[in-house]
């Protein structure tokens, strides 16, 4: 097969685009589960986003860590560290610093809670010898977005650019928000149809459920999940809920016909992000740029680069979630887990949601950002339905009995945000609550209350 520069085969049709979606299909006993955390990280004496330069950035914590917990291996672009993997998992850089592990393709929540204590110990070390503090926070509190300190990675400098131009929010997006992400696997386009549509449907219940982004520059925002907010007027383009997902019976097809048309931010060539104008990949499928043509490498990149509530790509992302305190950074992606891998729980999921008219989805996106569970859904609040959603995951993850070294399933990765849900809270009113009482209104003393410990 043809290759360009970059020894990545060349595309010649839609067809083989679309191919690239069905050999994400695995049978169900080789379905994994993985989870992405990010965090804001803060100087512990001033609270402010740390730099990635200096004795005390976040340059030197991949260097920490590198060096004292093997097996972490550095990946450079140009001189700098910009990230570090073990042949398993990989830990990288945000836009404005938030440190991101992407855990291993995980059999069960019990590994990957495994996986997140020894994550949450070795940044702890290093935090604690550097001055630094990480935040289960959805978005960093304390740094104006004038002041953020960006990472020297060309690709943010590239979005950078163009976010300035797509939308209001989207370089608050990019150095500000955290998210957590539970990716997981599909048999084949109807399963995959279901998942995709259960989940987008999903989405405000989980802003509602996971908001923990309040208090941002220093002072309220009136929102629960302003990350969530902020997603709503980043790039109209590449965000937000895809109403075709619910009108198609073909799912991969539209999903490439979708991605085909959305711009494209660069290509990679010879080590080097190259930009593209903006052109569609349809258009550069049909013409190409600069002499290079369309490779499956920069068709899987531009993939990459697409930013709905939950994405596609040979396995499925569920992206509505603020990043949360440590113990409950698995809750979303157990509630998750339970009703995708059981199929009864898939049904009786949608069966809560299917009468939610998908054109409706932005509304309930914004209203579960400012109001949290409640937040109103028809005559129920997403708190109800949230109740309700988390009972079907429940008894998803006690029927796949996947049990840990005490006996236990993973329903129990579900318990404190199921305690929260049948008291109508979620992080974020609970911060609101601190924010006026204890804390005083003191955004030292909020950062001091969120991080990592």
């Amino acid at each position: 097969m043809a290759v360009s520069s970059n020894s990545s085969p060349l595309v010649t049709s839609i067809d083989e685009l679309e191919a690239t979606f069905h050999a994400g299909g695995k049978p169900r006993d080789a379905w994994r589960i993985g989870v992405e955390y990010e965090k804001p990280v803060v100087d512990a004496v001033t609270g402010e986003a740390v730099p990635y330069e200096g004795e005390r950035g976040i340059g030197r914590v991949l260097e920490s860590l590198r060096d004292r917990f093997p097996p972490w291996k550095p990946v450079y672009e140009d001189t700098s560290v910009i990230a570090l993997e073990d042949g398993l998992s990989s830990i990288t850089l945000e836009p404005g610093g938030q440190l991101e592990m992407s855990g291993q393709q995980c059999d069960s929540l019990h590994c990957a809670y495994e996986e997140l204590r020894r994550h949450v110990r070795e940044i702890l070390a290093v935090g604690d010898d550097l001055g630094i503090r990480f935040l289960g926070l959805g978005i960093v509190p304390k740094t104006p977005l004038e002041r953020i300190p960006w990472m020297p990675k060309q690709r943010y400098r590239i979005m950078r650019e163009i976010m300035g131009r797509t939308g209001t929010l989207g370089r608050r997006m990019m150095g500000q928000t955290a998210t957590v992400q539970g990716n997981f696997d599909y048999s084949d386009e109807k399963d995959a149809l279901r998942k995709m549509r259960v989940s987008l449907a999903l989405g405000p219940m989980l802003v509602a459920i996971s908001a923990n982004s309040p208090i941002v520059d220093g002072a309220p925002t009136g929102f629960q999940s302003f990350r969530a907010h902020i997603w709503t007027d980043t790039d109209r383009d590449r965000c937000g809920s895809l109403p075709f997902v619910f009108q198609t019976d073909s799912l991969f097809r539209a999903y490439t016909e979708y991605a085909l048309d959305v711009p494209m931010y660069f290509i990679w060539r010879d080590g080097r992000y190259v930009e593209v104008g903006g052109m569609s990949f349809r258009k550069y499928l049909e013409n190409g740029h600069a002499g290079e043509r369309a490779t499956i490498a920069d068709w899987t990149m531009h993939l990459t680069t697409l930013f709905p509530e939950v994405r596609l790509k040979s396995y499925i992302e569920v992206r509505s979630a603020d990043s949360q305190p440590v113990d409950l950074m698995l809750g979303t992606p157990a509630l998750m887990k339970g009703i995708f891998y059981d199929e009864d729980c898939l049904d009786a999921a949608w069966d809560v949601v299917r009468s939610w008219a998908p054109s409706n989805l932005p509304e309930l996106h914004e209203n579960a950002a400012r109001n949290g569970l409640a937040g109103r859904a028809g005559r129920m609040t997403l708190g109800d339905y949230a109740n309700e959603i988390v009972s079907i995951a429940r008894s998803g993850l006690a029927r796949q009995a996947q049990r840990n070294g005490e006996d236990r399933d993973e329903a129990i990765y579900l318990d404190e945000l199921a305690d929260n849900v049948q008291q109508r809270r979620n992080p974020a009113t609970s911060i609101i609550e601190r924010w006026e009482g204890e804390w005083g209104r003191s955004i030292d003393r909020l950062i001091q209350g969120t991080s990592y410990r």
